[in-house]
């Protein structure tokens, strides 16, 4: 694991042979084979700009492109690392202004090129209050973006900081102005185009069948080259374990998470299936609602208090949850960060595990065992909330269930209600919770923490607040040089941990399961799928499934 400046570089597996018993005679000429990739849920969306899952991001970036890409070594600042993907080139016209120059080769999987107004078309969605993308507090500091003529585009900035380049770049995947321009953008998230999007990436959309799989097919006439592989399939499974079967009897070839040591250590005896190992982008965490949800507009009678939530945090012994769960495999993050940002500090640590103080605190705001029956009283009710979790998230189960009785000894109850995924994320994102247990995966700046804890983030589902928060962030985001914004990102931590708007639970080492029919096959920490299209399958080791549609 790296902890400081520079982050992981992408994984490259070098993956050995294994005998191909089932494969069939003949071979593949042109554009073939198939890879089957494993869901523990459904997505939400497949188009980048409206998913809030790691799956549907997954599958979108194998449509649409950026207009450059950040490089295998993740470094945000400047623009040195970064790679041509929908612009050719590029140029700082001054400190504050960036001009793309598109590839004339580009184009929609109609066949329509793709030009400047898509990418002012694309700013304009991205930063639309009513569509409300994640990312869009990370593109306040451009003040327009506009096209020059229809292969440059120019983006102005507020002002001059290091990750301009970016801001400009990361966070929006192109779209289509010609296919979506006239279509009012409070029905963009519900229309026909999320179902079955033209993009312009290496992959074109064939077919989503809700809660089972997604389907797409390699374009050989992507202007950077053809793909490798000839199909990619995402197929929706009940749980990890389900998705652990099936890469060892060989139904499938890639899951992204096997999530506990057990499955870790099946998977490494495997005679047909490889482990990746690399940082994690996720963290986990259980975030407390500020808001009543019965009473919307009303502070919420147990989590409006930072005391009562610090004390909570202080009587969930968060290490023997890791240690219990996942072996060393996890770690307790100190905030709202995983170990894959330069930020992390192993000298910085969490809010301690003390259940006297945890006790004293809440004795002090009144929560006191008036009845004797083991649960916390006060002139405010009675200290009980509901925890809602994802019911195909092995870690937040896990680790739920230890959390309760933890809470329970110190007088507090705890109902966990498992959902399926996407209602859970429906029921988090409207803010319908006491508390939430959640995971997020990370962008390769801590910029990202805008999207999700400031207090303009549009994912900032708790509705937590700090105008000191918001301006540390700021500050160390135009800070000019590393240590002076590693000082600011820390005390950024410092403050958010001691508003205790939610308990960071665990980031872990994150271990993928790769069939090693596979070969170029490259990971990077933050988008397992970033360089998807360059993978390829080894001569002599197609199966039945590679040949299917084969050219």
């Amino acid at each position: 694991m790296r902890t400081n400046s520079k982050v992981c570089i992408a994984l490259t597996l070098a993956l050995p042979s294994v005998l191909p018993a089932c494969a069939p005679e003949q071979d593949c000429t042109d554009v073939c084979g198939t890879l089957i990739s494993l869901a523990t849920a459904d997505v939400d969306a497949i188009v980048p700009a409206f998913t809030g899952f790691a799956d549907g991001y997954a599958i979108g970036d194998q449509m649409f492109l950026k207009l450059a890409e950040i490089g295998p070594e993740l470094e945000p600042m400047g623009d040195a690392g970064f790679i041509p993907e929908l612009a050719e080139r590029w140029s700082f016209e001054d400190p504050r202004t960036i001009v793309f120059y598109l590839d004339a080769r580009a184009t929609w999987h109609d066949g329509v090129s793709v030009t400047a107004e898509d990418v002012v078309f694309t700013f304009d969605v991205y930063r639309d209050t009513v569509v409300n993308t994640g990312p869009r507090a990370n593109l306040l500091p451009i003040t327009s973006v506009t096209a020059r003529d229809d292969q440059t585009v120019v983006f102005a900035f507020r002002e001059e900081y290091p990750a301009q380049f970016y801001d400009a770049t990361h966070h929006m995947r192109i779209l289509p102005a010609h296919l979506l321009d006239t279509v009012p953008r409070a029905e963009l998230r519900s229309h026909a185009f999320t179902r079955a999007p033209i993009g312009n990436g290496p992959y074109r959309f064939v077919s989503w069948t809700t809660g089972a799989s997604v389907e797409l097919v390699a374009d050989p006439e992507f202007f950077l080259g053809t793909p490798g592989i000839g199909r990619l399939i995402w197929q929706v499974v009940g749980d990890v374990q389900a998705a652990v079967e099936r890469m060892l009897a060989g139904d499938a070839d890639f899951l992204a998470f096997l999530q506990t040591p057990e499955n870790v250590e099946r998977v490494r005896t495997a005679p047909n299936v490889e482990v990746a190992t690399f940082p994690a982008s996720f963290y986990y965490y259980i975030a407390f609602n500020f808001e009543d949800p019965d009473r919307p507009g009303q502070p919420h009678p147990l989590f409006s208090d930072p005391v009562v939530r610090r004390a909570i945090t202080m009587a969930v012994d968060r290490e023997a949850i890791n240690a219990a769960a996942f072996g060393e495999y996890g770690a307790v993050p100190p905030g709202p960060i995983s170990r894959m940002l330069w930020i992390w500090d192993d000298e910085r640590s969490p809010i301690p595990h003390d259940t006297s103080e945890a006790k004293r605190l809440l004795a002090g705001r009144g929560w006191e065992d008036r009845d004797g029956d083991g649960v916390l009283d006060s002139d405010a009710g009675t200290m009980q909330f509901e925890l809602i979790s994802r019911s195909s998230s092995d870690p937040a189960r896990a680790a739920g269930v230890i959390l309760q009785e933890q809470l329970r000894r110190v007088g507090i109850e705890v109902t966990i209600t498992d959902l399926e995924s996407l209602t859970w994320y429906t029921r988090s994102q409207a803010g319908r919770f006491d508390a939430t247990f959640g995971a997020w995966g990370q962008d390769p700046d801590p910029s990202g923490l805008l999207q999700t804890w400031a207090s303009q983030g549009s994912s900032n589902w708790s509705g937590y607040r700090n105008p000191r928060f918001d301006e540390l962030l700021a500050e160390a985001i135009a800070a000019p040089e590393r240590e002076a914004a590693r000082d600011l990102w820390g005390r950024a931590m410092e403050t958010i941990q001691n508003d205790a708007p939610a308990i960071w639970m665990m980031t872990l080492q994150q271990f993928a399961a790769v069939s090693s029919r596979f070969e170029n096959v490259s990971i990077r920490p933050d988008q397992w799928s970033a360089y998807l299209w360059t993978w390829q399958i080894r001569r002599g080791e197609m199966i039945e499934r590679d040949l299917v549609g084969a050219r």
